[in-house]
């Protein structure tokens, strides 16, 4: 079992039910009747994520009470979810949501094409940025005339390179974050920080709360080191985190560790102010849980007078609560593998040992490389073309997909790579399919949830531009078509029933 059992009360059902927002019907449609009108209203709530799969949802005469509806109306709605698979119910222990069995797996979408397939197809799948040159090549070249007294050495720096692991806590102090060198870890990118992290602090069977939607790599990541992962929603639009739901969670739950990306969330875009993380490090320290703060994104702000608020580990001065973990993939090139963990040094030492056991340490020219970059300002030049392009690529690709694809919604994130797209009602896995056949790759919402939630979302990052994001929107229309009109792609239903 992957995933942490919660409940669902009347009350806060009753509440996301009447907060969906509904179209009004089209001349002649025909008002549902009332217990399909509730059944589509959970299902649609579970199929965003709003509600969790395997959340226990309240007894039929509490919810009739709550929603001022008949019994027999609730007791319709979930018999109608039964049978659709969306419900599981035990006789004298209650009910559950689920998804169906036969729902379609999350297409493919998240491992890079190999370059030779990138005549013929438009990638969407990574969000990932070609190199920002001249600066590649200039950290290259400085990290080799800085190579020979490294090459004198065995090579294995477990912790990092000294003059790197200063680097990095020299920017945390600068940004008003004191930071001592021992308070840093480097690693093979951010997900070979994660894998330590999980690894040490979270076995097999323990609870990791995350958002939802999340990174996908990420769930994967932790899926198999046995966690039981839970899931707590994400506010509505780029509002960041839902602080009631985090508090249930932590308290309810108590999870060992709680994964959250606070700066342009990857796949949402949100940005999490700085009310919202004093309290959910006051609410973790309560809990006693661990919070992993993913900060790759945080210096792909696009809007020059967006004020960003201070990072989480701010409001944790004793260092006992945030683990801060940083990465060079997003803000530099994904292709330079250099990741970092800033958090109590304590923690760093026994990061440090168990290392042992696994990579051993980071390589030594990449290392160089960074620090190079980050020593003589040419960082800073890199980062500030990085979020020119990905502005430009941005505006570039809400213009085409709004030109496109009208019934498509989404909220034009501040920063990042991503925009988190709802599809007007198509299936996001049949979507991602389609789109292969038409040339675009794109990955279906559900690889961003816990167990079938966002059927009906994409995500679409900011990589392409100019007349290739105009080309890109043309795809994926041409794909919806083809879901819309039910050409087979696989499965025999075209679309979700989330409308």
């Amino acid at each position: 079992m992957t995933q942490w059992t919660s409940a669902v009360g009347a009350a806060q059902l009753a509440r996301q039910l009447k907060a969906q927002q509904t179209g009004p019907a089209g001349p002649g449609t025909r008002k549902p009747p009332a217990y399909r009108a509730l059944a589509d209203g959970i299902r649609l709530l579970v199929l965003e994520g709003r509600v969790p799969v395997a959340a226990r949802l309240p007894a039929e005469r509490e919810l009739a009470l709550s929603l001022s509806v008949s019994r027999t109306t609730v007791a319709a709605a979930y018999e109608a979810l039964r049978a659709e698979g969306f419900l599981e119910s035990r006789r004298g222990a209650g009910s559950w949501t689920s998804v169906p069995a036969g729902k379609p797996l999350p297409a493919r979408g998240l491992e890079p094409l190999p370059p030779e397939a990138l005549g013929t197809v438009i990638d969407l799948g990574t969000a990932a940025l070609p190199a920002p040159e001249p600066w590649l090549t200039r950290g290259v070249q400085g990290a080799l005339e800085e190579l020979p007294p490294y090459a004198h050495t065995h090579g294995d720096y477990p912790a990092g390179l000294p003059a790197l692991r200063r680097q990095l806590a020299e920017r945390y102090t600068r940004a008003g974050i004191p930071t001592m060198p021992e308070q840093i870890m480097v690693t093979t990118g951010a997900m070979g920080a994660i894998d330590a992290i999980c690894h040490l602090f979270a076995g097999r069977g323990e609870r990791i709360a995350v958002e939802s939607p999340s990174y996908a790599n990420i769930l994967q990541l932790m899926r198999e080191t046995g966690a039981r992962l839970v899931p707590v929603a994400m506010a509505e639009g780029l509002a960041g985190w839902d602080l009631g739901r985090w508090r249930q969670v932590l308290r309810d739950a108590a999870p060992r560790l709680a994964y959250v990306v606070a700066d342009f969330h990857n796949p949402t875009g949100a940005l999490a102010d700085e009310d919202q993380r004093r309290q959910l490090v006051d609410a973790a320290r309560s809990a006693g849980t661990m919070v992993v703060v993913d900060e790759t994104m945080t210096e792909l702000r696009m809007d020059a007078d967006l004020d960003m608020p201070g990072p989480v580990c701010a409001f944790d001065p004793s260092g006992s609560t945030v683990v801060t973990v940083g990465s060079t993939s997003k803000a530099f090139w994904a292709g330079m593998r250099i990741g970092w963990v800033r958090a109590a040094p304590d923690v760093i030492r026994s990061l440090v040992a168990a290392r042992a056991y696994a990579d051993l340490g980071t390589p030594v020219l990449e290392q160089l490389a960074v620090n190079w970059l980050m020593r003589t300002g040419g960082w800073e030049e890199a980062v500030g073309l990085r979020r020119a392009q990905a502005r430009g690529n941005r505006d570039a690709l809400v213009a085409a997909v709004r030109r496109e694809l009208p019934s498509w919604e989404f909220d034009v994130p501040r920063g990042g790579l991503t925009l988190w797209v709802r599809t007007g009602g198509l299936s996001g896995s049949r979507l991602a399919e389609a789109g292969e056949r038409v040339g675009v790759r794109v990955p279906s919402g559900p690889r961003f949830g816990v167990d079938g939630a966002f059927e009906g979302y994409v995500r679409l990052p900011f990589t392409v531009g100019g007349a290739l994001a105009d080309e890109a929107a043309v795809r994926l229309a041409a794909a919806a078509r083809l879901v819309e009109t039910g050409a087979r792609t696989g499965t025999d239903t075209p679309r979700t029933s989330v409308a």
